[in-house]
């Protein structure tokens, strides 16, 4: 789900949680509604990912959402990314 779809369900209260996860060196957010899990999502349809928390975080606070919870289970900050 892009950008401009996650804020409009945060406005219209469906999002329950956000979450932002910890994959490898990058990060990612995830969002529960009512329908079950959504992923953040370029406009290209990829999976919108971070390098670091805090823009992770920042992008989440853009959306309008004032809490957030982090997932760094596995979270992997020296590896190396496959292109």
């Amino acid at each position: 789900m892009d950008e401009r779809m996650l804020r409009a369900l945060v406005a219209a209260g469906a999002v329950k949680k956000i979450s932002i996860v910890a994959s490898g060196a990058r990060f990612h957010v995830e969002a529960r509604t009512p329908n079950g899990a959504v992923t953040a999502q370029t406009l290209k349809g990829k999976i919108k990912t971070w390098v670091s928390l805090d823009a992770a975080a920042r992008w989440v606070r853009g959306l309008g959402v004032g809490a957030a919870q982090v997932q760094l289970a596995h979270w992997q900050p020296a590896q190396r990314e496959l292109i």
